[in-house]
């Protein structure tokens, strides 16, 4: 069976998509492969690195891309789902083929006020609101796609 290409982008692909993409390699690995990237990489920020790892996963030596390289390099999806706000997931380029677009708003970590200790649990609250956005994804794609899952 081929896998379902799904590409999770946001403006710096430091906290968002970085986690979108962990959480569906991890829960659906068999059948999706999964990259992501920002409209203007930057550093991978430190509250969505210890929110993964919280639950098990390691994202720490994850690298920020993006997605304009992907573009040039003729990658292709099936999906390409934004987690940034609305205004900036309209910069995102259109990639060639069906490729269905999805978006998911999602806060910003780096935009959180608060304590460090507040920051970290606004920002696990995001990752658990993506993890349930990702569940319902894969139920719904797996569905569609998937005769003989």
């Amino acid at each position: 069976m081929r896998k379902i290409k799904v590409l999770f982008v946001c403006i710096h692909n430091s906290a968002r998509s970085q986690m979108a993409e962990a959480l569906l390699k991890k829960h659906g690995r068999d059948f999706f492969e999964v990259e992501s990237a920002g409209l203007e990489p930057g550093k991978l920020n430190p509250l969505a690195v210890k929110a993964m790892k919280d639950i098990g996963i390691d994202i720490s030596q994850n690298q920020a891309t993006s997605v304009f390289d992907l573009f040039r390099k003729g990658r292709n999806y099936n999906f390409v789902i934004t987690v940034c706000d609305e205004s900036s997931s309209e910069r995102c380029p259109i990639f060639p083929g069906r490729v269905k677009r999805l978006h998911w708003g999602f806060t910003d970590p780096a935009a959180l006020s608060g304590t460090e200790a507040e920051k970290q649990e606004q920002t696990n609250a995001i990752r658990d609101q993506i993890e349930q956005k990702i569940f319902e994804f894969i139920k719904d794609v797996l569905a569609d796609f998937c005769d003989d899952c």
